[in-house]
């Protein structure tokens, strides 16, 4: 039997999406003038991308990155390392999700990459879709170890941070 949100192919490959909020799920509030995170936009981005191969979606928190703490990276390690699965792709706010990526490392055996959006997933104009289309790539061929698929390129943790004035992730020299 499928759990919810299991899609049946006969592909073989199965990724399993953890949602912790972050730009790509915000909701903007016209009466407040700010946003909030809002319900993950993955199961829609997949759906519309007329995926065919088996995953689930486990939304884990619904946090803007500023707020995730150690403690949260925690959860999350503790969940991935306790799982079955083998290949992830973990939603995240982009200011810290350098940090949650390194806080990942060395889970033997797993694939896992992260990716989010520098604007919301509900706009018409955002990245949210094909950081979506690259971190699944990614989790198919990379592997195992962690990694950022941001900005048009897939960065190795500990290899990688935002540039908030250029609105793109770089690799560290």
């Amino acid at each position: 039997m499928l759990s919810p949100g299991l899609c049946a192919t006969a592909s073989g490959m199965f990724i399993r999406f953890i949602t912790t909020g972050g730009t790509i799920d915000k909701i903007y509030f016209d009466d407040l003038s700010q946003f909030e995170v809002g319900e993950s936009q993955v199961q829609h981005i997949l759906a519309e991308g007329l995926v065919d191969f088996d995953f689930d979606v486990v939304p884990l928190m619904h946090k803007d990155s500023l707020e995730v703490d150690d403690a949260d990276r925690r959860k999350l390690r503790d969940y991935i390392e306790q799982d079955d699965g083998r290949r992830y792709v973990v939603t995240h706010g982009t200011d810290t999700m350098p940090a949650t990526a390194e806080a990942l490392a060395g889970l033997e055996g797993k694939t896992i990459v992260l990716t989010g959006a520098l604007t919301p997933a509900r706009f018409k104009a955002t990245d949210a879709v094909f950081n979506v289309g690259m971190a699944v790539a990614t989790a198919q061929v990379a592997k195992p170890g962690v990694y950022i698929a941001m900005s048009g390129q897939v960065f190795e943790a500990g290899a990688v941070r935002k540039n908030r004035d250029a609105n793109r992730f770089e690799k560290i020299s």
